[in-house]
């Protein structure tokens, strides 16, 4: 046996290793809600001793972990604490943590059955919990991706490989040079990633029939073209800026008369139809063909785990199959036919326990008090004379100040103060500031202090 290999033997054995790694977990957890949202000046600075020449020999394992925990963790943006409004980023459910620390020594490849059956089994009750969590047909598929980036690329695909073959062309065969034309149709403020998928695609943004939308977002029904069945339709379930969601039900009537093909780009939103105070949001989803969703958002769930979902299971493993003799598929789940992944890691495993900790009540009231965290932002601001750009539907609140100067100051100084972090946005062509409630650990507490920073930094001179 080699020196390395001798090495690496005594790390499994004595376990001192992860016995560290477990202490700076837990002071990491311990300290999380005194350190800065954002990280200060000096411990950015101090990243720079990680700019050094690669070791020419091994290196001390426990002194890798505490450079790891000593530099690293004070500069890490403090993103399961309760004052991060950052994006559409949740926050994490212990036990799905917990879950993930054990799945990443188990190392299992999601790939196949035969590679690992517990991977398989957990995703097969992953796909039938969420399917009719969301109230979607039974057989509706689902593969497990890193989020809804690559969820929108596998649903789109999906589409338009299955929109083609209805009328005689292979794309997996033949490719997209000659391929008869696809009409693709969205409204005019989907999300980036949508546009980016239909780039990789080849679908690219020129070809792309934009629908106005209203003052929230909302593709306007009335503005959807004629549709036909070459036509790949794709709606918003939960507006980036403002939470709106799209008339779904009434442009998936349309959609399934003229046999046209519906995704929803659901990232965020897609969760509200687990909440009987939401659920409303998502009428008519189930009329749609594929959708697209990210369990780290508003289920908390760690991050790199996204989910696409297929009514057509045959056009979903169509676009993502592989072959070779090597591969050895099963009468089980094999996790690789949904997928463009071969190889990836066992994300169902921390899906499967947000899931089944849970449960349908627990869901409904993790949504339900994004929600009103989100209205009580809203509330306090407006009380506060800021002006409250949108309709509080769901956990997304758009913010502005008297002008634009002011906004475009407040967001600075708010982002470099460490009490709360937000992101900011354009809309209607003037600055604004965004504010994404997506953590299960914000209180009422948490959004009184982060709304007094508001007014603090709005004040400054």
């Amino acid at each position: 046996m080699t020196d390395i290999r001798i090495q690496m033997h005594k790390q499994l054995q004595s376990k001192s290793l992860f016995e560290n790694a477990k202490t700076y977990a837990y002071d990491y957890m311990d300290t999380i809600t005194q350190r800065p949202v954002f990280p200060a000046q000096d411990a950015i600075k101090a990243l720079e001793l990680f700019n050094e020449p690669m070791p020419m020999t091994p290196s001390e394992p426990l002194e890798i972990l505490r450079q790891l925990h000593e530099i690293g963790s004070p500069a890490t943006v403090a993103q399961t604490a309760g004052r991060y409004f950052g994006f559409v980023n949740g926050g994490t459910i212990p036990v799905a943590v917990a879950s993930k620390w054990l799945s990443d020594v188990w190392d299992q490849n999601a790939a196949l059955y035969v590679i690992s059956p517990i991977v398989s089994k957990l995703e097969e009750v992953c796909e039938k919990w969420l399917t009719g969590l969301f109230g979607l047909s039974d057989g509706t598929a689902a593969g497990f991706v890193s989020g809804s980036s690559t969820a929108i690329v596998c649903g789109l695909a999906a589409a338009r490989d299955e929109l083609l073959r209805r009328v005689g062309w292979d794309v997996s065969c033949k490719g997209l040079f000659g391929a008869p034309n696809i009409r693709v149709i969205l409204g005019e403020q989907a999300h980036s990633s949508v546009f980016k998928a239909l780039s990789l695609l080849g679908l690219g943004r020129e070809r792309v029939e934009l629908v106005p939308v209203d003052s929230q977002g909302r593709m306007i029904a009335e503005k959807v073209p004629k549709l036909d069945n070459t036509t790949l339709v794709i709606l918003q379930a939960g507006n980036v800026n403002t939470g709106a969601f799209d008339p779904i039900e009434k442009i998936c009537d349309m959609a399934n008369h003229a046999g046209a093909w519906v995704h929803i780009d659901g990232a965020f939103g897609l969760w509200a139809a687990a909440s009987g105070t939401t659920k409303h949001l998502t009428l008519g989803i189930e009329k749609a063909d594929s959708w697209s969703a990210d369990a780290h958002k508003t289920l908390n769930a760690p991050y790199d785990c996204g989910i696409v979902l297929c009514r057509n299971r045959n056009a979903l493993v169509s676009a993502m199959q592989a072959t070779g003799s090597y591969i050895q598929y099963s009468t089980n789940r094999d996790g690789m036919l949904y997928t463009p992944e071969m190889s990836r890691r066992a994300r169902a495993v921390e899906l499967w326990a947000a899931l089944k900790s849970l449960g349908r009540s627990g869901i409904a009231e993790l949504v339900d008090g994004l929600c009103e965290r989100a209205r009580q932002f809203a509330r306090i601001l407006r009380d506060n004379s800021f002006t409250i750009l949108n309709e509080v539907v769901f956990n997304q609140v758009l913010v502005s100040c008297e002008t634009q100067e002011k906004t475009k100051a407040a967001l600075a100084n708010l982002q470099s103060s460490g009490e709360c972090w937000c992101g900011g946005a354009l809309w209607n062509g003037e600055p604004a500031i965004r504010i994404s409630v997506c953590s299960w650990a914000t209180s009422e507490e948490d959004i009184i202090r982060s709304a007094a920073a508001f007014i603090h930094v709005r004040d400054m001179e």
